[in-house]
């Protein structure tokens, strides 16, 4: 993730997160040398805009630009003298834009470049880092001159949900929200508020906040809104039950009294009293991206980052294969998107190429959990490490069994020792070195029946060498073992799974 952050940083496109066009900035030299390519004889003007598309009569601003020494102003698209437009008032009521004229120059060979720059220097002042040249806009920083939005450095913090500069500021970079269910806080809508229906004031803590503290406010919320706290909340309209949950006026409403005091306690005792009538939501701002909407808006080969990680392995590695920067950008982008492919090579060596890089590591099987470190472990490329893993093969479909076994050589061959408590059969056979212990499970085993090479276990007469040299089988009796009918290669049945929330599930079909 630390790569794609620094891909993100260097070579993203950014967009306006609110109206979706592309930004760009521009330097004073590139403006300039914009500008010198417009045919000769053209008029410029040097416009700096200190009002774009907002409501007023802005009679201020006005003042202060003709205290500024400024002779006219181009107001909605029509020129003015600085004092003419004073005294036009503008309807308060409507949106304006407004902007200075800074200079006015004919483009032509013997063009006074100096006097170019300082004009466009005091339009980009005047503007806070935009200037119009005619109706051209630039701007030195990324903003939308439609939206008026304006977006941070693209820097690899930007796209860290661990850092306050690209988390979310909904949900802190979490992706999911705790937020107080009305559900739980009234749970029995037959009781009466009186009767202790807001069950979080009725049983509570004192520092939570018990009913008696808030009565004296709920009597005046009912009286105010003609209801009674003595019938069943029911009986109540939304309209009241609604301003009981979230507040109306000085009533700061049920759900946000608990919400609030959730995160301004410093009692975990009270904090872990309030959740019990919070559930976890998916962010509505990020939707669960667990980015700011500015760093969503940024993309590299027309994907956002938060879209490159909800793709699985093998998919993301074909995106980066397939991504073509621009000319300028290769120098910097070829050695990023090789180290990245190559990480996600690893991934896919270890028989996880149906992982999206976005799962979180608590949602991972053992087996999974293994591997990735394995992986990391590749990468790194270190020496004379003793690994001892444990079933690094659970969970694994039988055709990645060889591409796991590959990168366990590889990670002997750099150097190092590698230990495998493992039952496969496959990966027995391509052992360098095997230790049988037994010779039985549990309390019946314990000692060492057999060590040496695979190929001597099997002609050793212990059980795991009866087994997989095939001297031993597994009985198959078909009269006690259930297996699925045959399917028909136009059969129309399928397999609904519904509300699987754990781990993975790896079918093969045929």
């Amino acid at each position: 993730y630390d790569y794609l952050r620094l891909l993100f940083a260097r070579i993203g496109k950014p967009h306006c997160p609110k109206c979706g066009k592309e930004v760009s900035r521009q330097t004073i030299d590139q403006i300039v040398e914009q500008i010198l390519k417009l045919k000769t004889k053209t008029e410029i003007a040097i416009l700096g805009p200190v009002i774009r598309g907002r409501k007023g009569e802005h009679q201020g601003i006005l003042e202060e630009i003709q205290r500024g020494g400024f002779v006219r102003v181009r107001i909605d698209g029509i020129l003015h003298r600085v004092e003419e437009a004073i005294a036009l008032s503008l309807d308060r009521k409507k949106k304006h834009n407004i902007e200075v004229v800074v200079d006015r120059l004919i483009s032509n060979k013997d063009l006074d470049r100096s006097r170019l720059v300082d004009s466009l220097e005091t339009g980009l002042k005047l503007g806070k880092g935009m200037v119009m040249v005619n109706d051209l806009v630039f701007s030195e920083h990324f903003a939308c001159e439609e939206c008026g939005i304006s977006l941070p450095e693209l820097e690899p913090r930007l796209f860290s949900f661990n850092s306050p500069y690209g988390a979310c500021p909904a949900c802190q970079g979490l992706g999911k929200k705790l937020e107080v269910a009305p559900s739980l806080v009234i749970p029995n809508l037959n009781l009466s508020i009186a009767e202790g229906a807001i069950f979080p004031w009725a049983h509570a803590s004192h520092k939570v906040g018990r009913q008696g503290y808030f009565w004296w406010q709920l009597s005046d919320l009912a009286e105010e809104y003609n209801f009674s706290l003595d019938q069943p909340v029911k009986n109540l309209s939304k309209k009241i039950l609604d301003i009981i949950l979230y507040g109306s006026g000085s009533f700061e409403g049920v759900i946000p009294s608990l919400e609030r005091r959730y995160h301004e306690t410093d009692s975990e005792y009270t904090r872990s009293e309030i959740a019990e009538y919070m559930i976890e939501r998916i962010c509505e701002v990020c939707q669960g991206k667990r980015l700011k909407p500015e760093a969503l808006a940024v993309t590299v080969g027309g994907e956002s980052i938060a879209q490159v990680v909800e793709l699985p392995i093998s998919r993301a590695q074909e995106f980066f294969r397939n991504l073509k920067p621009k000319n300028s950008e290769l120098k910097i982008a070829n050695p990023i998107v090789k180290e990245i492919i190559n990480r996600l090579q690893f991934l896919i060596d270890v028989g996880l190429n149906y992982l999206t890089l976005d799962r979180k590591a608590a949602t991972l099987a053992g087996g999974e959990e293994q591997r990735i470190r394995l992986a990391t472990q590749i990468g790194s490329k270190l020496t004379g490490v003793l690994y001892i893993l444990d079933e690094p093969s659970v969970g694994l479909h039988a055709r990645d069994q060889g591409r796991l076994i590959e990168t366990l050589k590889k990670l002997r061959d750099l150097g190092n020792t590698v230990v495998i408590c493992e039952h496969d059969p496959q990966t027995i056979r391509k052992a360098d070195w095997t230790i049988d212990i037994g010779p039985g499970a549990g309390k019946h085993g314990g000692r060492i029946v057999f060590q040496g090479t695979p190929k001597e276990l099997l002609k050793s007469r212990t059980l795991t060498g009866d087994y997989l040299s095939g001297r031993k089988k597994v009985d198959y009796n078909p009269s006690t073992t259930r297996t699925p009918p045959p399917v028909s290669p136009k059969s129309q049945d399928y397999l609904i799974i519904k509300k699987a929330a754990e781990h993975n599930f790896l079918i093969s079909w045929g």
